[in-house]
């Protein structure tokens, strides 16, 4: 073993903001449990400074944890020119959901569009399978 095999991946605190994606939504009316439904959800959309930071390249799996679950997701650029270090974008799936609180404040409407979660590299991990 060398040094840096003792070395923590590098962690980041991000913002999630979901959203919904038409060909998502196509993939999943065609098959909710198929392979482009999950290749179109379990993403999670970075900025570059992000990438370089987390020292991972397009298509590594990342882990996405915070108080109410831990998931494991592909990362992608987000191909925005304004930069947006911290803040992440995320499909809105079954995925996202594991992020999000179960308080709701009395509304009864959970936050999707505000999650605060950490993200480090999970290279040669897969992707987090639903179960049902």
């Amino acid at each position: 073993m060398d040094f840096g095999s003792f070395l923590a991946a590098p962690e980041i605190k991000i913002k999630i903001v979901t959203y919904r994606d038409i060909f998502q939504d196509k993939a999943m009316i065609e098959n909710r449990f198929g392979e482009e439904y999950r290749d179109r959800s379990a993403i999670l959309k970075l900025d570059p400074a992000d990438f370089k930071q987390l020292n991972i390249k397009k298509g590594d799996t990342v882990i996405l944890k915070n108080s109410f679950g831990k998931i494991v997701v592909k990362a992608e650029e987000s191909g925005y020119e304004i930069p947006h270090r911290g803040i992440a974008y995320m499909p809105n799936s079954p995925w996202s959901n594991m992020l999000v609180s179960d308080e709701t404040g009395g509304t009864g409407v959970p936050k999707f569009k505000d999650i605060s979660a950490t993200v480090t590299s999970a290279k040669g991990e897969k992707v987090t399978e639903l179960r049902f």
